[in-house]
């Protein structure tokens, strides 16, 4: 087994690397990382519908869509994300018992009444402490996890608070569970780098043929060219999303309006007015978002548009209209 040493806080190059050591590699592998904060989503969410869209852009932090299928985790510098790959016969694959024991035993040796509930979460106390997927390549398969350590709770939870009925879909759905952090339960103090070593050190005992193993130059070269193509773009973060409709009332200084918008492969392709207050509702504004991405630039630059030279809308409040269309 490689034990990968990763000390790479990038949540793009993090999950890109984890593409490319389950593609290219035939080694069983283990890594440990912790990204800085950014929220990762199953391959099979409605992105835009996951997240609270005005507090990321605010607190800039991105958005990654993984490969594995499941729902949206938050990482930041208290959360320690875990993940095995390994080789084997078709139909095998696929076990989180097999995956989440080594760590569960980590936690119990630590005083963590940790367990395995349910298909993928480990609970203590009945609160989540890890979220954890997978996904199969061939015959290769990647188990991987989050441990809340110490992590940002409350911006963990204004992260992801979504407004219900805005979005509609037949994407996968994330379940919101109460969660918690693992140090409080902890019989002595430890730090997140002790805590990382100390399920690194379990994995190498467990595993008598381990050997240590660094990126190559060659690896970093992939691993870029990977983020940089696929992981860093918006057509993979947030257009990849199933087709969805979009709901909400929308404020622009003295029109007030309800409005649905019809969304395929990230374009806004129909909208449909259900109600207006002091404006005709076929304003040119409305007919130029058919054809347009759902991304925050695009409305924004029709927002700016139609408002110019209007002195009284600022850049503030013309990103406030903006996000009321996500």
């Amino acid at each position: 087994m490689l034990i990968i040493q990763n000390n790479n806080s990038n949540p793009y190059f993090n999950i890109a690397s984890e593409e490319y050591l389950l593609k290219n590699f035939d080694e069983d592998i283990f890594m440990l990382y912790i990204n800085n904060p950014s929220i990762i989503v199953g391959k099979h969410q409605n992105t835009i519908a996951e997240v609270n869209f005005p507090y990321i852009h605010k607190h800039n932090i991105p958005v990654v869509r993984r490969l594995s299928g499941g729902g949206t985790v938050f990482h930041d510098p208290g959360n320690l994300n875990f993940a095995f790959f390994q080789n084997g016969s078709e139909g095998n694959l696929v076990n989180f018992k097999k995956f989440t024991t080594p760590i569960i035993a980590v936690l119990q040796s630590l005083g963590v009444d940790a367990r395995l509930e349910g298909k993928n979460d480990l609970r203590v106390n009945g609160l989540k402490i890890s979220g954890n997927a997978e996904h199969v390549f061939k015959r290769r398969v990647i188990h991987h996890g989050t441990l809340l350590f110490n992590s940002e709770l409350e911006q963990l939870r204004e992260a992801i608070k979504v407004k219900p009925g805005k979005y509609t879909d037949k994407a996968v759905q994330s379940i919101r569970s109460n969660v918690t952090n693992i140090y409080p339960f902890l019989k002595e103090e430890f730090s997140t780098s002790q805590f990382k070593k100390s399920i690194e050190d379990f994995i190498k005992v467990s595993n008598n043929d381990w050997q240590e193993y660094s990126f190559s130059p060659y690896d970093l070269i992939q691993i870029e060219t990977l983020q940089k193509e696929k992981f860093r773009t918006w057509e993979w973060n947030f257009g990849y999303s199933p087709n969805y409709m979009f709901q909400n009332e929308i404020k622009m200084k003295d029109w007030l309006f309800e409005i649905k918008l019809w969304i395929e492969k990230g374009k806004i392709t129909e909208y449909e007015v259900l109600s207006s207050e002091g404006k005709n509702p076929q304003e040119d504004f409305l007919t130029k978002l058919t054809g347009k991405y759902h991304k925050l630039e695009n409305i924004s630059e029709l927002l700016s548009n139609y408002f110019y030279p209007d002195s009284d809308i600022t850049k503030d409040s013309l990103l406030e209209m903006a996000y009321q269309f996500f």
